[in-house]
């Protein structure tokens, strides 16, 4: 049982100073103007050499929890940096563990963690149209599919629903990888 709690508090600690990098890398990226381009976001990312793909990883990570840089940039950045497998390894470890952490967040934290970080005009409007839904699971899987769909602000309003936590992630990982791969292939060929 000990272990258990030193365990926890391993965690959350090295999940803190992760955050805590993350959370550095982006304000300078903010104040040097890098997400305000493709372009530029690729020669931010180009610029930590070797650690540019764990940068990227966890950039595309927190953009789902604090969505300050389009998801399609970083995949862009990936692609362009590291190729269409390395591109999309990155983006889908990264992506993925923000959308993980997005219901979490919000099924630890409740309804007005949610409403603070999506806003209340939003709050309302997916939490009143996901309850008028009879096949949500349904529905979540195919928004997480589709482009342009709200899926990052949907991982935070799932995690206020009964969905359990095996069903979400199985849906983010089994889901996630077709449309970022898509993004791979179109940005590795187009850029």
């Amino acid at each position: 049982m000990e272990e258990g709690i030193r365990l926890r508090k391993g965690f959350g600690i090295v999940a803190l100073l992760l955050c805590s990098i993350v959370i550095v890398v982006m304000i300078k990226g903010c104040f040097d103007g890098c997400f305000s381009s493709p372009e530029a976001f690729v020669s931010y990312i180009g610029n930590y050499g070797f650690m540019g793909p764990v940068v990227l990883t966890l950039i595309q990570m927190f953009q789902v929890v604090v969505p300050v840089v389009p998801g399609m940039v970083g995949c862009a950045a990936g692609a362009v940096l590291y190729g269409t497998v390395g591109g999309f390894i990155c983006n889908y470890i990264g992506i993925s563990a923000g959308s993980i952490l997005a219901f979490w967040l919000a099924r630890k934290y409740g309804s007005e963690f949610v409403k603070k970080v999506t806003g209340e005009k939003r709050y309302y409007k997916y939490t009143d149209w996901i309850q008028k839904q009879k096949s949500y699971t349904f529905i979540f899987g195919l928004m997480i599919l589709l482009p342009l769909a709200p899926d990052d602000f949907l991982c935070y309003f799932t995690g206020l629903t009964r969905m359990s936590s095996k069903k979400f992630i199985f849906i983010i990982l089994s889901m996630k990888p077709w449309l970022i791969m898509i993004y791979s292939l179109v940005f590795a060929g187009i850029l």
